[in-house]
Formats: structure tokens, sequence, C-alpha cells
């Protein structure tokens, strides 16, 4: 009797991040922001009460600042968010195939912007993908960043005839590859007085109804401290980009920085962990506005460790995170 080998399904794998403008214009970044801060996992603020506001002055005021920093840390490539995912999905494509026999595909998905999560699923679908496998490259989880992406890809899956098997990431805010990966990237640069974790923060109100997320931004600076072996001392966790008048996560990146600064600190370390990749919010509002805030408030030398973006260290990193995952598929 002959036996009958399957042969293992093809996998796609959909990169997701939150997107970017598609220029640093008024016009471009005012589409982006309405469809970013029209998402309620991000305001969730009654629609009655926020899209009136939103539409009616935010958008109206928001998008010339927002494009005039923009311009600040945009390439000759364009987005360096969207540059950056496009080598890290070439290189992750390479890197995940030479581990796996079957097929892989992998695709990048915009929560907001273009390339959309739609556009990235059906990439995958149009190659042939049967096993889908979604990594969100957000380390840490977040209602207003991992929930609203898995939101986009399953209204997505909706609109099939045939709805695939799904596999999705929800963190890897503690995976031992992620926490060495970027104790590695800090460790390219000389020894620093204080070393600052920033994190992007979210409304305590969401911490509240029981997001994990400022949790696993704890422990990931817990577990980068001890594989750095820092003294307690050297380093805090602290929340950058707030939004909006009520309390967020603290502390807050500025207010540290300043205290930091004007006790004197003769050197700063500064890394955003929660960032795969390169952005504005680490780009300008720390190496720049960060920067000016320190040295302002009397601080000495300051230096943003970039994110991992798409460096090899990141790669094998992300494999490994994807490898771990892919078996239970």
């Amino acid at each position: 009797m002959l036996s009958m080998q399957t042969k293992p399904a093809p996998l796609g794998i959909l990169l997701a991040n939150t997107g970017t403008p598609s220029a640093p214009t008024a016009r471009a970044v005012r589409r982006f922001l309405a469809q970013f801060l029209s998402d309620q996992r991000v305001i969730d603020y009654a629609r009655w009460f926020w899209l009136p506001l939103l539409y009616g002055v935010i958008l109206n005021t928001r998008p010339r600042r927002s494009a005039r920093l923009y311009e600040r840390v945009w390439t000759a490539d364009g987005s360096p968010l969207l540059t950056i995912s496009l080598s890290l999905e070439k290189k992750l494509s390479a890197a995940v195939s030479g581990q796996l026999t079957r097929p892989v595909f992998v695709s990048t998905g915009m929560r907001y912007g273009e390339p959309s999560i739609p556009n990235g699923l059906r990439s995958l679908r149009d190659q042939g993908a049967k096993q889908y496998l979604i990594l969100p490259l957000f380390p840490q989880y977040s209602s207003a960043t991992t929930a609203s992406t898995f939101d986009a890809v399953f209204s997505e899956l909706q609109t099939w005839a045939w709805i695939p098997p799904v596999k999705t990431i929800s963190d890897y805010h503690h995976h031992p590859a992620y926490i060495r990966a970027l104790a590695a990237q800090i460790r390219k640069s000389p020894p620093s007085e204080k070393i600052l974790f920033s994190f992007h923060g979210i409304p305590e109100r969401y911490v509240k109804k029981g997001d994990p997320y400022a949790d696993q931004c704890q422990r990931t600076t817990q577990l980068l401290a001890a594989e750095l072996d820092l003294e307690p001392e050297s380093w805090k966790a602290a929340y950058q980009s707030r939004f909006g008048p009520e309390p967020w996560t603290q502390p807050y990146t500025e207010k540290v920085l300043t205290q930091w600064g004007s006790e004197g600190i003769s050197n700063l370390k500064v890394v955003c962990p929660g960032f795969a990749a390169d952005c504005l919010e680490t780009l300008d509002e720390i190496a720049n506005e960060g920067k000016e805030i320190f040295q302002g408030a009397g601080g000495g030398d300051f230096e943003y460790i970039p994110a991992l973006n798409d460096q090899d260290l990141h790669i094998e990193a992300l494999t490994e995170i994807i490898l771990d995952t892919e078996k239970t598929i």
C-alpha cells in the first residue's frame, strides 16, 4: 500500500504596524490622522462627543503642525517606518524560508494608511498562502495597537469565501530572543550614567479596564536591566507621546528628562523598546525634542539608541519568535 504524504501548507506571515502618512504634507497627514483617531480602540470616547471635536477642531489644526514634524524625519526614500518595514519584510521572508520546508510568504500591512492590512492579507492569498500567521510588531500588547490590528485582520477575513487557519501573536514582550536583541543593540554604545526606557503611553483608564500594556512594559524593562546587569538606580522606564488632558501611564518621559537634566546627569542613553522600527515618535520626539528637553534642563551628553529596525539581530529574533509559533499552526 502506497503511503500518502501531505505537503505542508504554504504559510503567509503578515507583519503589521501602525502606519504612516503617504507624504509629509498637511493633506496626507490629515487623511492619516482621520483614520487613526477615528479608531475607537485608540480613542474610546463616545462618538457623539469625539467625532465633532476630531473633525471640527483637531483635523483643522493638528495636521499642519504634524506635517512639519514629519518633514524633519522624512528621507529620500520616504517614510522611515515604511522603508524599514518593507526591508524587514524582505529579509524576514528569506530568513524564515531558510528554516522551513514549506513555502513562506511575508507581507506588510499597516493599520492606518498604505499598504493596508486588507491589501497585505490579499497579497498573501494571491501568492498561495493557505495558513496565516499575524505578527503585530508591537512587543507589548495594547488594545489600542494589537487588538486594533486584529480587528482589521478579522474584518477583512469576514469578506472571504474561505477563511484560512489563522494564528496570532499577541505579544513578545518577554521572549528571550527579543530581550537578547535589545540588549545587544544597547551594548553597541559605550556605558552611560543613566538609561531611560521610553515606551508609548496609553490613558490610565485603559489600564484600569484591564489592558496589560503597562505591566508588560515594566516586565520588558526588568528583563532588560537584568540582561544588561544594570544597577537599580541607573535606569528608569517612562512613557511618551501623551495626547489630551487626561492622565496617561506614568512617569512621563519629558518629566524624567527634565528631572535628570536638572540633576546634572552627564551622560544619558534613551532606548524605546516598544518600537520595532524607527518613526516620528523615536526619531523626532525622542532624538530631537527629548534631547532638547534634557540638555535644556542642564543635562550633558544625550544618545538615542535606534530601534532594532531591519538589522540582522532583529531578523534573528523575529525568526525565532515566528518559528516558536509556527509549530502550533
